[in-house]
């Protein structure tokens, strides 16, 4: 397709991109949460969610990476339509990691006392250095740090003391 057919059909390069995220986010939903959701609830639900969710992107035939991540670092300082657009899927990922948190915390395989927020920023500070390891670094062992720095995390939030 010519640039000058993309255009016709988009009309601006933040159509363009929006198109692009719409379609993003909608393998995300195919090929990381989904299939996560089949898990049982609280802890194995979660932890489905975030293994899919490292290195999805090459088993949703996206070469190039993750898109969001992509835009976070591309678009981190620049105004419009696609940054808030990155902004709004970012929280509703993050807000979908809170949500698993907290059924894992009612199912009293979480501490209570966890700080939700803090927990889901270390999650995503994995799957970023994950993101960079695995495609900027080619690091072999990307993936299976990137477990190991889950189960350390899961160890700290942990239940400590057993529910009466």
């Amino acid at each position: 397709m010519s640039k000058s057919g993309l255009f016709a059909h988009f009309r601006s390069k933040d159509a363009v991109q929006l198109a692009l995220l719409e379609q993003a986010v909608s393998l995300a939903q195919a090929n990381v949460v989904a299939p996560a959701m089949e898990a049982d609830a609280g802890l194995p639900r979660l932890r489905a969610l975030v293994e899919n969710w490292l290195g999805w992107t090459a088993r949703a035939g996206l070469r190039g990476g993750c898109p969001v991540a992509a835009g976070i670092f591309e678009l981190d300082d620049v105004a419009g339509a696609t940054r808030t657009a990155l902004v709004t899927i970012e929280a509703s990922w993050r807000a979908i990691l809170a949500e698993r948190t907290l059924e894992a915390i009612a199912l009293g395989e979480l501490d209570a006392q966890l700080d939700v927020e803090q927990f889901v920023w270390e999650l995503c500070g994995i799957y970023l250095s994950h993101h960079a390891s695995a495609r900027f670094l080619r690091d072999p062992l990307a993936d299976r740090r990137a477990v190991t720095a889950l189960d350390a995390l899961l160890d700290r939030a942990a239940l400590r003391t057993p529910r009466p």
